[in-house]
């Protein structure tokens, strides 16, 4: 999937980037599988403003996605590959043999008219969905669980993997793309392949207005504003923050306070990703 930069006819255009979608099928989404995508966007349930950088943007529908890959043992074909405005991804949709539709994410080598499956009996191949347990090491996977049934959690994003490094017991050991190695059970589900689209994090947006469209809105920084506004504002000319350590508008720690809390299932995690 080619990147096309523009010719610079305008101030918006002469950054500007986009994919050449060729292998994308253009057509309208499935009815059976969209639902309304409504949310505050950076509003809480209680009407506080929790996002101040977040808008609505451009108006679309959301695709359900089989993460669960439970329809083991049916065959399905690859009907389409279509362009998914809520993800980095792109999605394949699968008719099964008993007449069910669903979304997948689509791996990199996924094309129209391809069979996966998913279950023990499946190829190792992109696109079919297998248990850790069946594996063998060394594959790269994507779309993984954490917690055998809940669906895929991990390795989800364009152009991502992770990878089966070893099996010891009840448990295997996963590299995941951020370089976390961490024990996952072996009865998890996870998707043969790397998620294709690999070239979405080259794309360059090139006007203001096409972040808009994302639902991004400007972002001031604090050591531009008055003091009556932000902890780091005021001062003649470029100042320092005047302080010992960046802080939010409403001066709690920020830019290296950790704000993970323990959790139960740090301990899974062999290798962290942070040396």
């Amino acid at each position: 999937m080619p990147i096309r930069k523009l010719k610079p006819v305008t101030s918006g255009t002469r950054h500007m980037s986009i994919l050449v979608n060729a292998e994308l099928d253009k057509v309208r989404p499935e009815k059976s599988l969209v639902e309304p995508l409504n949310s505050a966007y950076g509003i809480d349930n209680y009407g506080h403003r929790t996002g101040r950088n977040r808008s609505k943007g451009h108006k679309r529908l959301y695709r359900v996605i089989d993460w669960k890959r439970d329809k083991v043992g049916i065959p399905a074909k690859v009907a389409t590959i279509e362009y998914d405005p809520n993800r980095t991804a792109n999605i394949a949709l699968l008719f099964y043999v008993d007449g069910e539709k669903r979304y997948i994410l689509a791996p990199n080598g996924l094309k129209k008219g391809d069979i996966v499956l998913a279950g023990q009996e499946a190829e190792i191949k992109p696109g079919n969905a297998l248990k850790l347990k069946d594996l063998p090491v060394g594959t790269q996977i994507h779309n993984l669980e954490l917690i055998p049934g809940r669906g895929g959690q991990l390795a989800r994003s364009a152009g991502t993997s992770a990878r089966l490094v070893a099996k010891e017991g009840t448990y295997c050991h996963v590299e995941l793309p951020s370089g976390e190695l961490r024990l996952i059970h072996k009865e998890c589900m996870a998707t043969v392949g790397e998620v294709g689209n690999q070239e979405h994090s080259l794309v360059s947006l090139g006007k203001a207005g096409r972040n808009r469209h994302k639902g991004v809105k400007p972002h001031v920084r604090g050591s531009v504003m008055n003091p009556v506004d932000h902890p780091h504002g005021g001062g003649e000319g470029r100042s320092p923050i005047g302080r010992k350590s960046p802080v939010t508008p409403w001066g709690k720690p920020a830019l290296g306070k950790k704000t993970r809390g323990k959790k139960n299932s740090d301990k899974f995690i062999v290798r962290k990703r942070k040396k």
